[in-house]
């Protein structure tokens, strides 16, 4: 059922979110800029802590699945050189959405039909009826690896990685008529399932110097992944936006 959770969510909600898709990015954008403007001595640094945590507030959104959630992003990582990060990366986000079978593989979107045409005929819903689910998700994203840092900037560090890990997505319906009840019971009888998937992509951003412990980073990682594969026919890209403090401790290990 979670994967109808996950399939539905397609349709309905893509032109919903379609302000929330651009605006994010829009703004990661101006902040870089407005960040590289703003660093007017080009010397690079010379000051680099060992280690850095990173905590901040977190945007994912799934624009096929019309599905946007918001929540809380943290990494931590280990500078091995002034160029090269090894790190971790977790968030938990989380939002609702309405579920339709568009997304659906053919012969499961027959299936559903099938049964709302029995109900049809039998007079328990009108012949223009169609199938919502209300659902709520609960994403959580794993990762691990490489960053790439570039430092000529005095106050202004760049840097960009690849994104690889896995999401594992918790979704819950809430069926609002007895048709939808029954579907959902029938796909999802314990009203609750659980997958996890791999993603792959691509991830930056940048982060405004305030002192050699302390940053405010801004970042965008955009990822294909493909959960609840057993009910959704493709998979999508999902972008996550993120802002917040990084902070910097440990010994200088600038070369």
């Amino acid at each position: 059922m979670d994967s109808v959770v996950a399939s539905s969510t397609g349709t309905q909600a893509k032109g919903k979110n379609s302000s929330r898709f651009h605006t994010p990015g829009f703004c990661l954008l101006a902040l870089m800029c407005v960040a590289i403007g703003c660093s007017s001595i080009l010397a690079q640094q010379t000051t680099l802590k060992r280690y850095d945590v990173y905590t901040g507030f977190t945007d994912l959104n799934s624009p096929a699945l019309g599905l946007n959630q918001r929540g809380f992003h943290t990494q931590a990582g280990v500078n091995m050189r002034s160029w090269y990060v090894l790190g971790v990366d977790y968030s938990v986000s989380s939002g609702s959405t309405v579920l339709k079978p568009d997304l659906l593989p053919t012969a499961l979107q027959q299936q559903l039909g099938a049964v709302i045409l029995q109900y049809i005929q039998a007079g328990v819903i009108p012949p223009t009826y169609q199938l919502t689910l209300p659902a709520h998700i609960v994403t959580q994203s794993f990762a691990g690896g490489p960053q790439f840092s570039y430092r000529r900037f005095a106050k202004v560090t760049l840097f960009v990685r690849p994104s690889v890990g896995a999401f594992r997505l918790a979704a819950t319906p809430h069926p609002g008529d007895q048709v939808a009840a029954a579907i959902s019971q029938a796909l999802v009888p314990s009203g609750h399932k659980v997958d996890w998937t791999g993603f792959y992509g691509v991830g930056g951003g940048d982060e405004i110097i305030l002192a050699p412990y302390i940053g405010i980073r801004t970042q965008m990682d955009v990822v294909h992944n493909h959960p609840f594969n057993d009910i959704l026919a493709n998979g999508f890209w999902t972008l996550r936006y993120s802002a917040g403090l990084n902070f910097h401790f440990g010994r200088n290990i600038w070369k």
